[in-house]
């Protein structure tokens, strides 16, 4: 008896979950959108030291919802936060990337952030430029 409880109780399971309704914005894999992102965030001059606290506003520009699954900056100190709800059509969000410049050269920065999300292609790199000056 005990045997015939546990497949009853999975086969009820699933049917209750097919029965539910269906959502308007339901996510389902492999609905893939598109972003517009700027892709150079240009700091100017920065004293040795200081962080940079760069801003990409972030706007789907496809019919599904914007699913941004990593942001990841190009070396230890570089510290990218990525929005934790997904970006519906139409609408923008902000990736923050933040750029310690106490052990970098004096003279041009470049520091990359690589965003992955269920966009074609599916990783887009953006950057931040700063000019590091010793006072």
């Amino acid at each position: 008896m005990r045997t015939i409880k546990k497949p009853l109780l999975f086969v009820l399971s699933i049917a209750l979950l097919l029965s539910c309704k269906s959502d308007v914005n339901k996510l389902e894999v492999g609905q893939k959108t598109t972003i517009k992102v700027k892709e150079v965030y240009n700091a100017g001059d920065v004293i040795k030291g200081e962080e940079i606290k760069a801003k990409f506003k972030v706007t789907n520009t496809g019919k599904y919802p914007l699913l941004i699954s990593q942001v990841k900056g190009s070396c230890a100190c570089t510290i990218a936060s990525k929005p934790t709800e997904p970006i519906q059509p139409g609408k923008s969000k902000v990736i923050s990337a933040n750029v310690k410049t106490e052990k970098k050269n004096a003279g041009e920065l470049t520091q990359s952030v690589r965003i992955v999300a269920n966009t074609v292609p599916s990783i887009t790199v953006v950057r931040i430029k700063a000019n590091v000056i010793v006072k």
